[in-house]
């Protein structure tokens, strides 16, 4: 079911400066104030994977990207970029059904996405539940 909100021009642009130029480590996506169109929210150069945990609110439905580094079992460092859909308890049931069908159209926009996270509460978007799946991709 798609919910036919678009995906802005400018998300897309955003996430291929992640990527490709390394501008980013994390990029978080949401929709405009009329919920036609998914558009990026707040792009940071942080490293700190606990603040890319803040800015995924309590009670609002989001979509993210992380360019997570980690290193291998066999050594040597590797990156992946993961894919976030924070849809925790606290939001409101229309807004998990919106993001939810709107989920796909910036999924297919974003072409190099390693893992999915669907998320719901803190423990499955944390670092090491993260890197478990980062881990298993290998």
């Amino acid at each position: 079911m798609s919910s036919g909100v678009t995906v802005n021009p400018d998300s897309v642009a955003q996430f291929q400066d992640l990527k490709l130029k390394k501008k980013h480590k994390y990029i978080i996506f949401g929709l405009n104030e009329d919920k036609t169109e998914i558009i990026v929210l707040k792009s940071s150069t942080s490293k700190d994977y606990e603040e890319f945990l803040v800015d995924l609110p309590e009670n609002q439905c989001r979509w993210a990207v992380y360019d997570l580094e980690f290193l291998k079992e066999e050594g040597g460092l590797r990156n992946k970029i993961i894919f976030y859909h924070w849809s925790p308890e606290g939001a409101k049931i229309k807004d998990k059904m919106v993001a939810a069908s709107s989920r796909e159209a910036l999924r297919r926009a974003l072409v190099g996405i390693a893992v999915e996270i669907q998320g719901t509460e803190d423990s499955e978007v944390a670092l090491e539940t993260v890197l478990e799946k980062a881990k298993r991709g290998n």
